[in-house]
């Protein structure tokens, strides 16, 4: 009896990130991609056995993205100046391809900028890779893909 086509499960280390149309990949890290419903419990008079659930609204964690530390001071800038009172809002999108480099998810971001930047631990009897990190709150995403 034939069967479907395989459904292999994507690898967690295959992703790009993309803000406003430019993939600036690199990223060693992203957090934060979840979406949650809140709910309120409403007790129906005479009806003992359960207790509705009503959806309040939906809430989304910040987006963190963690990469190795470069010359390039791209995102140390664009949290200065939001620091500053410069928000600048940018769009982007989490992009999970496949083996073959084939985009097969999309989570679209809207509306995001910077609340944090973090450096890397500076440690001398360490010889590891120094890190940055961005953490981003946003609009809430979609999905594509």
């Amino acid at each position: 009896m034939p069967t479907g086509a395989r459904q292999d499960p994507l690898t967690n280390f295959r992703y790009q990130i993309e803000i406003e149309g430019l993939v600036v990949g690199g990223f060693s890290e992203v957090s934060g991609v979840q979406a949650e419903l809140e709910t309120e419990d409403y007790r129906e008079g005479g009806v003992n056995g359960y207790v509705h659930k009503l959806v309040k609204a939906s809430k989304v964690p910040n987006l963190t993205f963690k990469r190795g530390l470069t010359s390039s001071d791209t995102l140390w800038t664009w949290f200065q100046a939001a620091k500053n009172g410069q928000i600048t809002r940018r769009s982007g999108s989490v992009i999970m391809v496949d083996a073959a480099g084939e985009e097969q998810w999309r989570w679209n971001f809207t509306n995001a900028f910077p609340v944090k930047w973090t450096g890397p631990d500076l440690k001398s009897d360490s010889g590891s890779v120094a890190f940055e990190s961005i953490e981003l709150v946003h609009n809430g995403f979609s999905k594509d893909g």
